[in-house]
């Protein structure tokens, strides 16, 4: 790839082309677990409030909104269990037609959340009409502020990933590869043009990869052409080691995710220290969650702090796709710094 490509390149990145929002964007996903606690929590708010209408005095609503969390919670929990199975299902609806649909679905759980109370003896004047019309409301507003945070994800991950790219993309990183490839013409030809591969394929992923996740092995994949271009410029101060989990690499998780963080290692562990420093990367499958871990030593001290900005973008990022399922720490401890995701498989 010659400087008229990546400039070129780089100038196709500029006009942001509007995205059209697809028809499972604008729906809220039932299946997973960020949106089943809030449901949940939602819905007993709401039970809860409405309690404290006909309550005289404190035991009085304990019981009350005991009797109305008997028929709310396993409606609740019927209604995302219905909406998670009929996902694909109301993915093919127009938009319309699925708020609709899960509207008309908290209908129906609302009266099943009252037959429930009915059967059991505890309700002897069993308000139907007033429980379907309550499911079909609580289903509403619950739909409708799932879809609003639907919409939001994408301008937040478009923002993210474009701040990331400028974060990561430094120009004296580019600078450093071609004098490292041109170094390398005359002496080793098949070096040089291994080297600019691995940086072909770089930006490749970096400005024309749009999709919404990417598995851990072509993460990694990317990962490793990233340290195989800064051991040509660091060679032995750079001390690579892997430890990867073969069934760790069907993960999704956002793309350029661990190429930063891996720049970072380099960047603050190797880069400051005449002596070079360790990067350690390792994947590892836990049941259904994934660990990853970047770890880099810095022989050199702490040094300044930055402003953090692809670590918040990473954490950002990772949150979007898995929601409360990921975690993302980092920290230094007796000279080792260590960044550590856990997402689901």
């Amino acid at each position: 790839m010659n400087d008229t490509q990546i400039l070129s390149t780089f100038q196709e990145l500029a006009p942001a082309q509007p995205v059209e929002a697809k028809a499972p964007a604008l729906v809220f996903d039932a299946c997973q677990m960020g949106v089943v606690l809030r449901a949940v929590l939602f819905v007993e708010l709401a039970m809860g409030v409405a309690a404290i209408f006909a309550a005289t005095t404190p035991w009085s609503w304990v019981l009350r909104f005991s009797l109305i969390t008997g028929g709310a919670l396993p409606a609740t929990l019927a209604w995302l269990l219905s909406a998670c199975a009929a996902k694909r299902w109301l993915a093919r609806l127009r938009p319309g037609a699925q708020y609709s649909a899960a509207i008309a679905l908290g209908a129906v759980a609302g009266l099943y959340g009252c037959g429930l109370l009915a059967i059991s003896g505890l309700l002897f004047d069993a308000p139907w009409v007033a429980s379907a019309f309550s499911g079909a409301l609580l289903s509403s507003i619950l739909v409708a502020a799932l879809v609003m945070r639907a919409k939001g994800r994408t301008p937040a991950d478009t923002a993210a990933r474009l701040a990331e790219l400028q974060s990561r993309i430094r120009p004296h990183f580019l600078f450093n590869t071609l004098n490292s490839a041109i170094a390398l013409v005359r002496a080793e030809p098949a070096k040089a043009e291994a080297l600019l591969e691995d940086l072909s394929d770089l930006f490749r992923h970096a400005l024309m990869d749009q999709d919404t996740a990417v598995t851990l092995a072509e993460e990694i994949a990317l990962a490793q052409r990233y340290l195989a271009i800064e051991q040509v410029r660091f060679g032995e101060r750079l001390d690579v080691q892997w430890s990867l989990d073969p069934e760790a690499e069907q993960a999704r998780l956002p793309p350029l995710l661990l190429q930063p963080l891996v720049e970072n290692a380099v960047r603050h562990g190797v880069e400051p220290s005449a002596t070079g420093a360790a990067v350690r990367i390792s994947t590892q499958r836990r049941g259904a969650t994934v660990v990853v871990k970047v770890t880099n030593t810095v022989p050199a001290g702490q040094g300044s702090e930055g402003h953090g900005l692809a670590l918040r973008n990473v954490q950002d990022r990772l949150a979007l796709l898995h929601d409360v399922q990921a975690q993302f720490r980092c920290g230094l401890k007796d000279g080792v710094y260590q960044v550590r995701m856990e997402f689901p498989v």
